[in-house]
């Protein structure tokens, strides 16, 4: 009796056994169904947020392109507009705006020009400015990066603190040096000349150009130069062969920015210049205050000052803007 009682207590109690491995089994095959379909279910809201991420994104952009468009638009109004007045008739300038040449295209005319070609003031003005840019900015470019590589890459006494100096420079504003300089060029007798106007600018340029420079001649790799000089590199060989063209994006920066700031200039032109043969911009308010209706020599001569530095500009804006973030940041 006792082995049977025994045995049948063994058979009932492997039977319950089983019955709770079954249920554990049944219940982790739930669970795992469960966490499958929680997996599923977070992997489809997940796909919906990316897909809605993605859409969002790409509103997001064509609303910025667009903005950006409209900006371009806005801020070439000017330029747009001081180009179809150009190419109107002084008396149609005065009757209405410039905006009506998109409803009466007949009015455009190229006589102007013509006439801006045979005056005198704005020709030699055009050639003074010439004569004035392109000398400021090669000498500002030349100077600035031999000393820019220079503060980089050469030991000299007091080195960090003539790069202060220099940084210091900056901040001096040019109406300051006006009086002062003036009085300075009047003595030694380069007033009132092209000479005394390219050499205010190449002073006044130079800071800016030796900092500019400098930040960007000091990211140049050591490893590099020391792999030079040991090839027998001297510096002169090392400046125009390893530095000059490494710091072309710089180099080009500061050139398109010289050329704009001197060719725009008109308060150094306006005290310093030639009043017998002043720049552009001297000239034309020049014009101005004589004739005061001459609108018809003032609007092309004013657009054939704007459209050449324009045209610098975006020739080179890749140039000039990987050179001034470049160089802006060590």
């Amino acid at each position: 009796m006792t082995t049977n009682d025994d045995g049948t207590r063994v058979a009932a109690e492997s039977k319950t056994v089983t019955a709770v491995g079954t249920n554990e089994a049944v219940e982790t095959v739930e669970t795992v169904e469960t966490v499958k379909g929680i997996g599923t279910n977070e992997g489809a809201v997940k796909a919906e947020q990316s897909l809605a991420s993605r859409i969002a994104a790409r509103a997001g952009g064509g609303v910025a392109r667009v903005f950006l468009i409209l900006v371009g638009l806005f801020w070439l109004m000017p330029t747009i507009g001081l180009l179809l007045s150009s190419l109107r008739d002084s008396t149609d300038i005065a009757a209405s705006g410039w905006w009506k040449v998109f409803t009466a295209p007949a009015e455009l005319t190229t006589a102007n020009y013509s006439q801006l070609l045979d005056n005198d003031i704005i020709t030699n003005s055009l050639l003074s400015t010439i004569v004035i840019t392109v000398p400021s900015t090669l000498l500002v470019v030349v100077i600035g990066s031999l000393a820019g590589y220079a503060f980089a890459w050469m030991d000299f006494p007091g080195r960090d603190w003539w790069f202060l100096v220099v940084v210091g420079l900056l901040v001096v504003p040019v109406q300051v040096a006006l009086i002062p300089v003036s009085k300075l060029f009047g003595a030694i007798g380069i007033f009132e000349t092209t000479f005394g106007v390219i050499m205010f600018h190449v002073a006044f340029g130079l800071p800016f150009a030796i900092f500019l420079l400098r930040n960007f001649f000091a990211e140049i790799p050591r490893e590099l130069l020391e792999a030079a000089r040991l090839d027998g590199a001297g510096e002169i060989r090392l400046f125009t062969r390893v530095v000059m063209p490494l710091g072309g994006p710089a180099i080009a920066s500061l050139g398109i920015f010289q050329f704009l700031w001197v060719w725009n200039d008109m308060l150094v032109a306006l005290i310093f210049a030639d009043s017998k043969n002043p720049p552009i911009t001297v000239a034309l308010q020049q014009q101005v205050r004589q004739f005061g209706n001459n609108i018809d020599v003032l609007a092309p001569g004013a657009f054939v000052s704007m459209v050449i530095p324009l045209v610098v500009f975006f020739a080179f804006q890749r140039q000039f803007v990987t050179g001034v973030m470049a160089g802006a940041v060590k």
